[in-house]
């Protein structure tokens, strides 16, 4: 009969684990009683765990647990755009908007002058336009649905060929990838040209009374080089109107801005430049380059976004009240900076142009608050984000080599501490990039090295 005396009780165990925790006594419960239950099938099993074991790998994966929940990081990789970190940080106006909007009640669908119901994202929708300088633009919840919501409404069942050049075949990470996108939509992909050259003839050959559109995928995540070659834009842009076809693209990072102006990084094309190069519809994110929350916009002709807000799917990936606000704010911004862009204070755009000598004082202030070791590094920092591969740019971070504990222990230390920070390791030292560090968080910072190296 196997021995079940080594099992705690859920109740004691629980309420010994609360104050190691901040979660809701119920939720501690529950991931007791599964872990204990755990165990019970094991013991029934004939595997030997006596008490201690139970209680502390209870205690463990529970803490673990508990760090899963969703809260601020500092973020010292020096990737601006960092996908596992949250993407781009709202800035403070967007932030203040956000909390007012989602406090309370708003006029979402409310047309204040007249009392009756109004349009969702209407202003947004105009201004969006605006900065676009394009006649119309809308906005879903991400960059994959505004792609398989343009690709729905475009394609019919007569026409469902979409072309698109063998070299634009990508995945956009998280294993979504381009040919899976428009078999979801329920287009037919027609690849056209090869890897790493694609002609004007190529696309023109592709050209079938069933062809719905020419899809032209921004190479954001990778770059070829070598003997390569693909024609303009304006060229495919001439072929497709010239048979009735709209040609669409999908940008993926969304630079408002000239990103080459801002820091010594290559020039990633701008959803204005792509429109007035012929490009039908363009389709990019909001919360890569742009600075805003997750989104997906969509911008380009009239009369095929007004197509795309009709097409049933369109309720389905619509943006709530919290990303309408965010994004709303964020385009404001973009409006009132225009003609200086260095008044933005969208983070993403401040990280990019901080000068280093300014990252290199806070570094040496940093530094005299904590014992002797950790130095002053030369670093690159990176876009990140899927955006210019092959982008860096100079940096400044705190490099430390751990004294009396692990590299591993360190780092899981600064991670799992009241202040979570997150570096990167290399030749067995961990470095802290000031880039994607706030200027204000720099008191927590220290504060947080502070704890993890004494």
């Amino acid at each position: 009969m196997p021995d079940l005396s080594a099992l705690p009780s859920v109740e004691k165990l629980a309420a010994s684990l609360e104050s190691a925790v901040t979660l809701p006594r119920p939720l501690v419960n529950l991931y007791v009683r599964r872990r204990v239950q755990h165990f019970r099938q094991e013991l029934l099993a004939e595997k030997s765990h006596t008490r201690e074991e139970i209680e502390e790998d209870v205690r463990e994966t529970l803490i673990n647990f508990a760090s899963s929940r969703l809260q601020p990081v500092m973020n010292g990789t020096g990737v601006l755009i960092h996908t596992n970190l949250g993407r781009s940080p709202l800035g403070p106006r967007a932030a203040a908007a956000l909390e007012a909007i989602g406090t309370g009640y708003s006029n979402l669908e409310f047309d204040l002058p007249n009392g009756t119901r109004g349009k969702r994202a209407g202003y947004l929708e105009e201004a969006l336009a605006c900065l676009l300088e394009t006649p119309a633009a809308t906005a879903v919840n991400n960059c994959a649905a505004a792609l398989v919501l343009t690709l729905r409404t475009l394609v019919s069942e007569g026409k469902n060929e979409v072309i698109v050049s063998r070299s634009e075949l990508v995945e956009i990470g998280g294993g979504f990838r381009i040919p899976e996108i428009l078999e979801t939509s329920g287009a037919k992909l027609v690849e056209v040209g090869a890897t790493n050259k694609t002609h004007l003839y190529d696309y023109e050959k592709a050209i079938t009374p069933q062809t719905a559109l020419i899809l032209k995928v921004h190479r954001s995540n990778f770059y070829l080089d070598g003997f390569i070659g693909e024609p303009e834009i304006p060229e495919i842009a001439k072929l497709a109107h010239d048979h009735g076809l709209p040609l669409v693209e999908d940008l993926g990072s969304g630079a408002m801005m000239n990103t080459d102006e801002l820091a010594p990084i290559e020039h990633e094309p701008t959803p204005q430049e792509c429109l007035r190069r012929g490009i039908d519809l363009v389709i990019f994110s909001g919360d890569k380059l742009l600075g805003g929350p997750q989104s997906g916009i969509i911008g380009g002709r009239a009369d095929l976004v007004a197509e795309i807000k009709k097409e049933p799917f369109f309720r389905a990936v619509r943006c709530d009240k919290l990303i309408l606000t965010t994004l709303q704010e964020s385009i404001d911004q973009y409006l009132e900076t225009k003609a200086n862009p260095t008044d933005s204070d969208v983070p993403v755009l401040k990280f990019l142009r901080t000068p280093v000598e300014d990252l290199r004082e806070r570094a040496k202030k940093i530094l005299s608050q904590l014992p002797d070791g950790p130095s002053i590094e030369d670093t690159m920092a990176r876009p990140g984000g899927g955006t210019m591969p092959r982008s860096e740019f100079p940096s400044i971070a705190l490099k430390i080599v751990p004294q009396g504990q692990s590299l591993t222990k360190l780092s899981r230390k600064l991670r799992t501490g009241k202040n979570a920070l997150v570096g990167y390791t290399t030749d067995d030292a961990l470095f802290i990039d000031l880039r994607t560090i706030f200027p204000e968080d720099d008191g927590r910072l220290t504060e947080a090295l502070q704890e993890a190296l004494a």
